[in-house]
């Protein structure tokens, strides 16, 4: 499946994934811009994605958690969700994300 990830200077790649792991893991892995400091543990938000609007509905609904955690980043959003709390696994083919502007 094809994931399609803006970074903070809005340009676009499509990375490539098998299904397996979150998200988060695929981004950093692809060498993007992601601190995701705790390293995927729901627990600092520097992973903070925003869904594109086309594509919120196709994800899995947000744990109580995961929309505490939400709290603490930097400009949430509606749209808002942390890329290390959505598994691979439940992504719709050709989904788009941007990730959220760094804290630093």
């Amino acid at each position: 499946m094809n994931i399609h990830v803006t970074d903070q200077q809005g340009v676009e790649r499509s990375l490539r994934a098998d299904g397996n792991g979150t998200l988060m893991s695929l981004i950093r892995d692809a060498g993007m811009s992601i601190r995701a400091e705790c390293g995927g543990c729901c627990v600092c938000a520097t992973c903070h994605v925003r869904v594109d609007e086309a594509w919120t509905d196709a994800l899995p609904p947000m744990s109580e958690e995961e929309s505490f955690t939400l709290e603490g980043a930097c400009e949430p959003g509606i749209s808002s969700r942390l890329s290390c709390q959505i598994p691979l696994a439940s992504v719709p083919d050709g989904l788009r994300v941007t990730l959220a502007q760094d804290w630093s």
